[in-house]
């Protein structure tokens, strides 16, 4: 029986006073970060971008992604003096939207290094998307799923 507080790996500690202004630079790293127009997916995004990453912030809301978009180049071009963020529309509870998404990515673009699957939400009331499945469940996880099937042959 398998032991999972006894890892055969050793396994690096993350010092205690450790914070991002440790991040090696990730100049020449491409990241999609989902949920990236507020809260952690927003904080992740500008933290990637202002180390020098290529940051593709997917988000359904346009006008919300738009406004982060801004806030986040601004900081990484003051920061890392490069334009390193793009919006690309996504929705996770659709999966036409994810499999959308990820060819137009594929063709967009030749490499990606990170993939934040950061995008949920909770606390809606019961419904249904256009595939027949729970919202909830579609966006949190399935979406996720599926956006990672997708990309699992370039993400390096």
């Amino acid at each position: 029986m398998t032991n999972c507080n006894n890892n055969s790996q050793k396994q690096t500690p993350v010092p205690k006073n450790w914070d991002a202004s440790q991040i090696d630079s990730l100049r020449g790293n491409v990241a999609i970060v989902t949920g990236g127009s507020s809260g952690i997916g927003f904080q992740t995004a500008l933290v990637l971008a202002c180390h020098g990453a290529h940051v593709v912030v997917a988000c359904p809301q346009e006008l919300r992604m738009r406004q982060a978009e801004e806030r986040i180049r601004d900081a990484a071009v003051a920061q890392v003096k490069g334009d390193s963020v793009e919006y690309m529309k996504l929705d996770l509870s659709d999966l036409h939207s994810v499999r959308a998404f990820a060819k137009k990515y594929l063709k967009t673009h030749s490499r990606l290094d990170l993939l934040v699957n950061n995008a949920g939400i909770m606390g809606i009331s019961y419904d249904l998307t256009a595939d027949g499945i729970e919202r909830q469940f579609a966006t949190n996880y399935l979406g996720h799923f599926a956006l990672t099937h997708y990309l699992l042959g370039i993400l390096q």
